[in-house]
């Protein structure tokens, strides 16, 4: 007796091979959406720097003194969109990831500031006068 031999795959085999795309589709979305966060949070550090070394390097050489407020006007020397968050937000509008928090100051002129953003796979980043 010869026994005939099924050319298919069982629904056990089949049910495991879903189960191992599922599991691998799975990981790979979890993969791409931490190198998508980490990859914002780059660039939400490139845009403080950006900020704090105009602030530093142009604004304070120039008038001895800090802002009250900053915007692409205030510090010209950097590039406008780096005021926009990864999310779409300007600096200054409600539920933007970064804020400018000056100190000290004296109607407009101000002695000192923090530089703040909200990260999302690590704590704060936070750039302090010097």
């Amino acid at each position: 007796m010869t026994m005939k031999h099924s050319k298919g795959f069982t629904v056990i085999e089949l049910i495991v091979a879903i189960v191992i795309v599922g599991v691998t589709a799975t990981l790979l979305l979890i993969q791409k959406n931490n190198f998508d966060a980490a990859k914002r949070d780059a660039e939400r550090k490139i845009a403080i720097n950006a900020m704090y070394y105009n602030l530093e390097e142009v604004f304070f050489e120039k008038n001895g003194y800090y802002p009250s407020t900053i915007d692409s006007k205030t510090l010209r020397a950097m590039d406008p969109a780096l005021f926009t968050d990864p999310e779409g937000v300007k600096l200054g509008e409600q539920d933007s990831d970064y804020r400018y928090e000056p100190t000290g100051c004296d109607n407009t002129k101000c002695t000192g500031y923090s530089l703040r953003s909200t990260m999302e796979k690590e704590a704060d980043y936070v750039k302090t006068n010097r």
